[in-house]
């Protein structure tokens, strides 16, 4: 479908519906009631039907959990998780524990 302001909606075999807007950004809904936003300059958020959210940027991709956790990895490969405890644990591109503070 194609609307007066630019907006098109795409709908899928699979019932994914994509919306496409004039701006430059998009939406995407899937089945399971995961939706991918993505912001005109690249940046893209994901909402998994568990509660999860995802965010992708150009410098790192962060995932915030339910429970309050929030991970993030790095373009360089570095980790970062924090806690709800506010416990943080850094990881160096290789996986070895540079720093876990309690």
């Amino acid at each position: 479908k194609r609307y007066p302001d630019g907006t098109q909606e795409i709908v899928f075999p699979d019932h994914t519906v994509k919306c496409l807007y004039s701006g430059g950004f998009e939406e995407t809904f899937f089945p399971d009631g995961t939706i991918v936003k993505v912001e005109k300059n690249g940046d893209k958020l994901v909402v998994f039907s568990n509660g999860q959210k995802e965010f992708h940027t150009a410098q790192f991709k962060r995932r915030e959990y339910p429970d309050g956790t929030i991970k993030t990895v790095y373009c360089n490969g570095r980790q970062e998780t924090k806690y709800l405890s506010g416990r943080v644990r850094i990881k160096d591109e290789e996986g070895n524990i540079i720093l876990d503070k309690k």
